[in-house]
């Protein structure tokens, strides 16, 4: 399998913080990839290294490399980053609608970007939201506000939303950790349904969801990556005494 994201001896700095400590890692295209790991551990940083958000802190300092496709993403020019943000899709820990109806926040995306027709969006609306496993919850309330849903049906308005610009990877920090099990068990299908699609990396706390998820595992600990393997073999079989001690809830 092709990897569709790569970093190559990574170091961040927030100042004089060393948050990311020569990260190396390959990540498969068409894939879920879980980072697990204690608070303050690296696993965001990380994250939001494929969509340059780390740039939006003061004092951030990056070396190595970060891949897509092959191509280093810290290399190219100002202009592309916003580009790059759209082939990049993100959904955070909170869901976060727009304050505009439940239609405009999945067409927002489109009409930033210079889409105006008008037949396009309501289609690509209509796509995306089945996508998010939303749409018969929905279609018969579009332009009533988005803060009427539920707080995992906005969740999933904000995955739609995320893939409405066709990005070509989906990055999760924590998506399901402010939900109840019910809207949880519909993230992680859905999550589950999108990977054939996209390349998507999740950022959770619950071993069990990302037993449940992903292909693959990377256990980040003070900064490191302890270990990378398929998600089984992380779960059952570790390589690392850390990451052993961690899953068993010795320490973290």
């Amino acid at each position: 399998m092709a990897n569709k994201l790569e970093t190559i001896d990574v170091h961040l700095h927030y100042g004089e913080f060393h948050a990311l400590k020569g990260i190396s890692l390959a990540i498969p295209d068409h894939s879920v990839t879980a980072l697990i790991g204690p608070s303050g551990c690296g696993k965001s940083t990380y994250l939001r290294l494929f969509n340059r958000m780390n740039d939006l802190i003061p004092y951030t300092k990056i070396t190595g490399q970060v891949l897509m496709d092959g191509e280093d993403i810290y290399k190219i020019k100002s202009s592309k980053i916003d580009h790059l943000r759209r082939t990049v899709g993100m959904v955070f820990q909170k869901p976060n609608p727009f304050p505009k109806s439940i239609f405009e926040n999945v067409a927002y995306g489109l009409r930033v970007n210079g889409i105006s027709d008008n037949s396009f969006i309501e289609n690509q609306v209509e796509k995306t939201l089945r996508q998010a496993a939303l749409w018969e919850e929905v279609k018969d309330k579009l332009k009533k506000s988005a803060f009427e849903l539920s707080g995992g049906q906005q969740q999933r308005l904000c995955i739609a939303r995320a893939l409405a610009i066709e990005p070509t990877v989906i990055l999760m920090d924590e998506p399901a950790s402010a939900l109840d099990p019910i809207s949880t068990g519909k993230i992680e299908d859905l999550i589950f349904e999108l990977k054939d699609q996209y390349t998507i990396i999740i950022v959770t706390h619950n071993m069990q969801q990302a037993g449940r998820v992903s292909d693959y595992t990377g256990f980040f600990y003070l900064g490191n990556l302890i270990e990378f393997d398929k998600t089984k073999k992380i779960f059952t079989n570790p390589s690392k005494q850390e990451t052993e001690n961690y899953i068993t809830g010795r320490f973290g």
